[in-house]
């Protein structure tokens, strides 16, 4: 049993108050299938988030079983199962898989056997077995509808929320959905609330609820709706709804509401007794026993199994997407190619000043600005090296995490409703993009230091260039983590990354004032400092001799890129773990 009392959602409109749902209240037994219709902004979608638990009540209870929700603490994840708008599924992925996986991340399974057999019986329920290795990309509108039902059935939920599920379907694949969301109610006692536009198929639906400026106008028999609101089709309520306001609705509704109450329950116990609803029936012990099992078989996986999960889920969207695939290879072929055509300057041996003295002073000052001539060539063209490393594998850390949460937003928004462990969720994203990080990082090292041999400690210069790109990407998954769309994460690390070259003092010194403000948060010119200092003796006095910008100890720059990474990884974090349901 679900029972609404009273219950308010409220937010702050133009320095008011304003109730999106206003005073609610209504009872839904074991085995309802009820539509929530009225016109577009009425609160239908805000009522649904409301009992879901995505908005919480600003006033009234949530009686769920007997459980005051607000009190006694919310839905578990396998209690209820929500169907939002948009696709909860991958692209490249096929049926089969994205079931497989929602069922491995919501429900521990005992065996394989187990697995497969909770899988084929989802898929059998909802209609996808013929089409179960099909990619999710080419599946029509009505097929990713039931897709979006079949993982949410995986874990068993007694109460099922469907908001504009036969939005933008045929009207035969409309009907279809429809008749199974009926089929679903009839099972187990399963409760299904679907938010609706639709006016049509109204007799599958156990009973209606009408919405008005979210309030109450109606709830009630489908076949008394038109004869409550005194038209002759039920096109015409929308239109009738606006012939007066929603309190006035509200308190005609009120004085009706116990014989229509009654009717409801009426139809209810014939549904029972024709047989067309059977409800589960138990002694105490049993209903304890059962209880206990359905307890236990839908437990949530602990968080190495979702780990382990969501990181094999990742793998297998990104080899299936030939663009992303194509576009890393590119990277990691160009990148190191590019900075190896400016190479040829670095590979020039640095001029030394002679050992005997010259006696012709014209001589020794011909002599002095042929040494400082080449120290100065070689040792910029060493330096813009350095940085040009520095800086593509900041824009390749950029392009690894820009989108890497901000692009699954709802996805992983819809997933974390449905027990998915943020950190089980976070982790696989850092050991997915730690595997990109090391393969760029380590192949531009060796790829350069081979065709153009870097003139210091090889290791050293590898390190950094790997802390670079790490500190990069992982500032760059914050930004995705906060941010609440891809482009907007996009953008701004595109301009952290714009911002790299010019404030790192590398090619030109910045003003103290400004310098001592912004060094500590360029990941570029640690990296490029880092590595500098690890050049031979001669090749570092020679950088040193053409760049005003003080060095800082190799040292100081690895716990400075390290700061970078785990401040990028704790907002990471906690962007991962804020609510951001649209």
């Amino acid at each position: 049993m679900l029972e609404l009392k009273d219950v308010c959602f409220t937010i702050r409109k133009d320095g008011e108050d304003a109730n999106l749902v206003d005073h609610v209240s209504i009872r839904i037994p074991k085995g309802h299938f009820m539509a929530i219709v009225g016109p577009s902004g009425c609160g239908k979608t805000t009522l649904l988030k409301t009992i879901a638990g995505l908005n919480p009540e600003s006033a009234g209870a949530l009686i769920w079983d007997g459980r005051d929700l607000s009190k006694e603490g919310d839905f578990s994840p396998s209690e209820i199962g929500y169907v939002p708008q948009f696709s909860i599924a991958y692209d490249p992925l096929t049926v089969d898989e994205s079931v497989e996986a929602a069922t491995r991340l919501r429900v521990r399974s005992k065996s394989n056997a187990e697995l497969d057999g909770r899988i084929d019986r989802v898929l059998e329920e909802t209609g996808l077995t013929p089409i179960a290795d099909r990619p999710v990309k080419v599946l029509s509108g009505g097929q990713k509808r039931r897709l979006g039902l079949a993982m949410e059935l995986v874990s068993d939920p007694k109460l099922l929320l469907c908001d504009e599920v036969t939005s933008g379907l045929d009207p035969r694949s409309e009907r279809e959905i429809v008749r199974l969301l009926h089929d679903l109610s009839r099972k187990d006692g399963r409760i299904v609330l679907s938010v609706t536009h639709s006016l049509a198929h109204l007799e599958l639906y156990d009973s209606i609820l009408v919405l008005h400026e979210g309030r109450v106008a109606y709830h009630g028999p489908p076949e008394q709706l038109t004869h409550y609101f005194s038209v002759k089709d039920t096109e015409e309520v929308y239109p009738r709804l606006a012939t007066q306001t929603s309190e006035r609705w509200k308190s005609s509704w009120e004085k009706h509401s116990v014989a229509y109450n009654g009717m409801l329950e009426a139809n209810r116990a014939k549904l029972v007794k024709s047989g067309a609803l059977i409800l589960p029936t138990s002694s105490p012990e049993q209903a304890a026993e059962g209880e206990k099992v359905e307890e236990e078989g839908t437990k949530i996986p602990g968080f190495l199994s979702q780990f382990g999960t969501l990181l094999s889920r990742r793998w297998r969207i990104f080899f299936r997407d030939r663009g992303q695939v194509l576009l890393q290879l590119a990277i990691l072929i160009c990148f190191p190619l590019l900075v190896t055509l400016f190479s040829d300057k670095a590979k020039d041996p640095i001029k030394r000043f002679s050992d005997t003295r010259q006696t012709d002073i014209k001589a020794d000052i011909e002599e002095q600005a042929s040494v400082q001539a080449d120290q100065i060539r070689v040792g910029s063209a060493i330096s813009g090296i350095i940085m040009f490393q520095v800086v593509l594998l900041s824009l390749m850390g950029s392009n690894n995490s820009a989108r890497e949460i901000a692009g699954e937003r709802l996805i992983y928004e819809k997933e974390k409703f449905g027990g998915v462990r943020p950190f089980a969720y976070l982790s696989s994203k850092i050991a997915f993009l730690s595997c990109l990080v090391i393969a760029q990082s380590l192949w531009m090292a060796f790829f350069v230091n081979w065709f153009g041999p870097f003139r210091g400690d090889f290791v050293q210069h590898a390190m950094f260039l790997l802390l670079v790109n790490g500190a990069m990407t992982s500032v760059c998954l914050a930004i995705s983590a906060l941010m609440r769309t891809s482009e907007q994460a996009s953008l701004l690390s595109i301009y952290l990354v714009g911002f790299q070259l010019p404030l790192s003092g590398a090619v030109l010194a910045l003003p103290e004032n400004i310098e001592s403000f912004t060094r500590p948060f360029i990941s570029a010119y640690w990296g490029w400092s880092g590595s500098v200092e690890g050049l031979q003796t001669q090749v570092h006095d020679a950088v040193k001799s053409v760049i005003d910008t003080s060095l800082s100890a190799s040292q100081a720059c690895t716990y400075t890129l390290c700061a970078h990474i785990g401040v990028g990884l704790l907002a990471s974090w906690a962007g991962a773990r804020r609510h951001q349901w649209d």
